[in-house]
């Protein structure tokens, strides 16, 4: 019986080596077809995962034999088994229902966890994302990569800005000084947008469509909107617009570049506001001198 077991954990520890070893070979040989990066990662994530269901499949008949005895033992240790690996199965579990639902995939934005940022890798037990935002603004990575345990797609929600539709809608605030020309400052700020987010609109339009047809959701417009608003120190409008989901900095950028250089062109029509104080009048003062 201690030869028998030997031979079979030797030849196990050979069979595990060969199979190592082919996967390696094909790695190597296929990776010299497959250019594409996003391919590439997809392809040899397959191959890792067929050469670890053939090394299970290969222990199991090379240990059939002891299946019987094999599972006596795990019927009587499922009960600890499950409890001290909770996580892990759980995780485990979560790495299907990804792969399966098709929440999310390598190379989407997501926030996981209160992580944002892309998905570089999708582990067994683990998603591996390069994080943006925190103390960067805009979106930009910040250099941190976070680990998250799958099991968090049971207990967490998952934000994802790519599946079926890779827009935002953002805002930015134009204060205006009282007594300019409004309807000229409205309609100086929509030009302006659409020249910049046409391209984007008509692309969210055709994916809004598509969402419309897929849930049940409101038939939302994807062209820029200006409004506005009035407070105690200045007109504020208020332009909301449709860009791409990892775009948003630049389009910002662009979108009051453009706008400040029109104000300035306005000969007057429209002047910015400032938090500055302006003093119309002065209250009487009333001085009595006595001896």
């Amino acid at each position: 019986m201690s030869n028998t077991t030997i031979t079979k954990f030797l030849i196990a520890l050979l069979g595990i080596l060969i199979i190592t070893f082919i996967i390696t070979g094909l790695r190597k040989s296929v990776q010299r077809y497959v250019k594409d990066h996003s391919n590439w990662y997809k392809t040899r994530k397959t191959m890792n995962i067929f050469g670890y269901i053939l090394a299970v499949i290969f222990l199991g008949i090379l240990y059939s034999d002891m299946l019987g005895g094999i599972t006596v033992v795990l019927g009587v240790a499922s009960a600890g088994i499950a409890f001290s690996l909770r996580e892990v199965i759980a995780s485990i579990a979560g790495w299907l229902t990804i792969l399966v639902g098709g929440m999310f995939k390598t190379g989407d934005r997501v926030q996981l966890g209160g992580v944002t940022g892309d998905v570089i890798d999708i582990g067994v037990l683990r998603t591996t994302v390069m994080e943006a935002g925190q103390w960067v603004n805009g979106d930009l990575y910040n250099g941190r990569i976070v680990k998250i345990a799958n099991s968090f797609v049971y207990t967490q929600p998952v934000y994802n800005y790519s599946t079926d539709f890779p827009f935002l809608w953002d805002e930015l605030t134009i204060p205006v000084r009282f007594g300019s020309d409004y309807t000229y400052a409205r309609k100086l700020i929509y030009n302006m947008a659409m020249e910049k987010t046409e391209e984007y609109s008509l692309d969210a339009g055709e994916y809004w469509e598509r969402m419309n047809r897929k849930f049940v959701i409101e038939d939302a417009t994807t062209k820029p909107m200006v409004t506005l608003a009035v407070n105690d120190n200045w007109v504020q409008f208020t332009l909301r617009y449709v860009v791409e989901y990892k775009k948003r900095r630049i389009m910002k950028d662009a979108l009051f570049t453009g706008i400040l250089e029109e104000i300035e062109q306005s000969n007057g029509k429209v002047e910015l506001a400032s938090a500055t104080y302006e003093i119309v009048s002065a209250p009487p003062v009333d001085v009595n001198v006595k001896r």
